[in-house]
């Protein structure tokens, strides 16, 4: 995902690392961010940015991309726009076998016309030497890299006035197709460059090229799509300029015709190009008189290998050896010409100007913009300078002066910029955490020193507090104990009493039976009773009959009735006797019912007590130990 639409974006597989920042010639083209996960990362500011390019080959995690015209460039093609295109030198270097059926593939997708750039570069060289000639121009800056023109336009204003006034070979191939050849197609740069695109978009190129298509973009498009055709062939004659790419390309053509007694200053390198720059800005105005030129690019291996080009083509040397066998076919060993090797200097320049005699300079002159108003970089004074570096922790001569890099930036100075600048943040530095964590141990220390004391003095209290539990615990224990004991003497004597309920609950019963057995007698006896009184009325009856002699039977009817009658009545006053017993046996069995019941009950909450007892007594054993193990404890921490 894109943070923004710059030309060089940061995507979503940024780690915050720094490596960006520490290969960027711009302090502030890159910013500090926090993402909603916390996470580090480094954005890229695009008014900033210089588009070097830089920070594409030193992410190791693939997080920094670049946007070009590709896709727009074969849209435009789908919809029959006419456009032509503009072939960059290092692209037959770059794809020697390829580049023949990739313009084939091309031309039958609409391509109209195919220029190369080789072309534009040799009108470049001509103007070149005709602008620092006719108007004495020593010193001047090369620009047909976009990167050192974005930088000196933002960073170094005052070198505008030695910015070569001739476009780029890119340019100047594209302004001859316009005026001279006549063509009105829309141009699409076949480019090994990504800050190509800003030059493109630049007002005071006028809007003579429309796209920018990089190698890398151009070559993952059409093997994806199979874009692929009959060999074609650039169709414009070219010379020297094919050298352009590699490094020292513009020196060796402007030695071609002008000799090498002239002094041209060679610089390549995102890190050389800007330091050589920044280093000679004053000089470069002031005192150049002995220097005919300067000849600068951003990327080390020059164009061949720019920043628009496929990574792994920079692996390799293939394009330098294909470049070469370019330049000696150029050098037209024996022939009359501009590039013929047995010729003189001076007959090559004639010959050039002689072959760009229908030109006119000023259509390749152009203008540059200050962009340093637009630029967000403010250099603090020495005032803002120490209240940034107070905010880091950097309040001696020798902390502002560590310059360790860990932060990407070359020294403590370039750190501080970017916080006051606000597109870093103190915690960013390395020796600032280091600070912070070190004052935050000491206060630990501190902290944890205070702990110790309060925790002795907690121990102290704690250890006299164990030592009463300690007490308290043996206490419980022994009163558990006792407890214990006494339930179950309790428990022992209650089941004595139970047996005892039990065998008064028998005996009764026994006797109830035998109460029984009882009124059965005493109904026996009343029914005798009966019978012997009725006998004795017979008796009595018959007595009276026999008179006299019967007198004597009748006293035994008397005695007879008398004893039924005292048998009735004991056996009547036994019936009673036997109910007021039955009724008492009867309410002693159920008292003892219910005091068997209690004594029932009584045993069982007996039993939990014993049983709780001998948990308690248990859990204080428990207690018991784990005080001491606390205890053992903090006799060690003490200790």
């Amino acid at each position: 995902m894109k943070t923004n639409d710059s030309l060089v974006f940061t995507n979503d597989r940024c780690q915050g690392c720094n490596r960006c920042i520490s290969v960027c010639p711009v302090v502030t083209a890159n910013y500090s961010a926090t993402t909603d996960n916390c996470k580090q990362r480094i954005n890229v500011h695009p008014e900033n940015c210089v588009n070097c390019g830089a920070c594409l080959k030193a992410c190791e995690h693939d997080a920094r991309e670049y946007n070009d015209d590709t896709e727009k460039f074969f849209d435009a093609l789908k919809r029959g726009e006419n456009i032509s295109i503009l072939l960059a030198p290092a692209f037959i270097a770059n794809y020697p076998s390829e580049y023949g059926s990739i313009l084939g593939g091309l031309k039958r997708l609409g391509v109209q016309h195919i220029i190369s750039v080789s072309f534009g570069a040799d009108i470049t060289t001509w103007a070149y030497i005709n602008y620092i000639t006719k108007n004495n121009f020593l010193g001047g800056i090369s620009q047909p890299c976009p990167a050192v023109v974005n930088y000196i336009e933002r960073y170094s204003p005052k070198l505008l006035s030695k910015l070569m006034p001739i476009h780029s070979p890119m340019m100047c191939a594209a302004i001859y197709a316009k005026k001279y050849a006549k063509i009105t197609d829309k141009l699409a740069f076949i480019s090994p460059c990504i800050a190509k695109k800003a030059e493109i978009d630049d007002p005071n190129t006028e809007g003579y090229v429309s796209y920018n298509v990089t190698f890398d973009h151009l070559m993952d498009y059409v093997k994806k799509h199979n874009i692929y055709g009959p060999d074609a062939k650039d169709e414009i004659e070219y010379g020297l300029g094919s050298i352009y790419p590699i490094p020292g390309g513009l020196k060796e053509n402007v030695y071609w015709f002008c000799g090498e007694d002239i002094f041209i200053r060679q610089v390549e390198g995102d890190k050389a190009a800007y330091e050589y720059l920044k280093k000679n800005e004053q000089s470069l105005i002031t005192d150049a008189k002995n220097l005919f030129m300067v000849d600068i690019l951003n990327c080390e291996k020059g164009c061949i290998y720019g920043t628009g080009v496929e990574p792994e083509k920079a692996d390799c040397e293939d394009a330098f050896y294909a470049l070469n066998e370019i330049k000696n076919k150029c050098k037209k060993s024996g022939k009359i010409g501009a590039f013929a090797k047995k010729s003189t200097p001076k007959k090559r320049l004639q010959s050039l100007n002689k072959k760009f005699s229908k030109l006119n300079l000023d259509d390749f002159i152009r203008k540059y913009t200050d962009k340093s108003s637009k630029v967000s970089l403010t250099i603090p004074n020495a005032i803002q300078l120490n209240s940034v570096y107070s905010s880091m922790n950097k309040t001696t001569n020798e902390s502002q002066k560590i310059n360790c890099g860990a932060c990407g930036y070359n020294n403590c100075r370039e750190m501080a910029i970017a916080i006051f600048n606000g597109t870093n943040k103190p915690t960013n530095c390395v020796h600032f955490m280091k600070d912070q964590l070190e004052e935050i141990s000491s206060n630990i220390e501190i902290q944890n020193s205070k702990i110790l004391a309060k925790n002795q003095e907690i121990s102290n209290f704690i250890s006299d507090d164990f030592k009463q539990l300690e007490r308290s615990i043996k206490d419980m224990i022994n009163n558990s104990e006792i407890s214990k004991n006494e339930c179950e003497d309790i428990s022992i004597s209650m089941n004595k009493m139970q047996e005892f309920c039990n065998l008064l609950e028998s005996s009764f019963a026994n006797i109830e039976d035998t109460l029984t057995k009882l009124e059965k007698l005493n109904q026996n006896i009343v029914d005798v009773s009966k019978e012997t009184n009725l006998i004795a009325m017979n008796a009595s009856v018959e007595a009276a009959r026999c008179g006299d002699t019967g007198k004597g039977f009748a006293v035994i009817a008397d005695e007879i009735k008398r004893l039924s009658d005292e048998s009735r009545e004991m056996s009547e006053v036994s019936d009673s006797n036997r109910d007021e017993i039955v009724k008492s046996v009867t309410n002693l069995l159920e008292e003892t019912k219910i005091l068997s019941s209690e004594i029932n009950d009584m045993s069982c909450k007996i039993s939990h007590l014993f049983t709780s007892t001998c948990t308690v007594s248990n859990e204080a054993d428990n207690v018991n130990s784990i005080a001491d193990a606390v205890r053992n404890r903090l006799n060690e921490l003490n200790n």
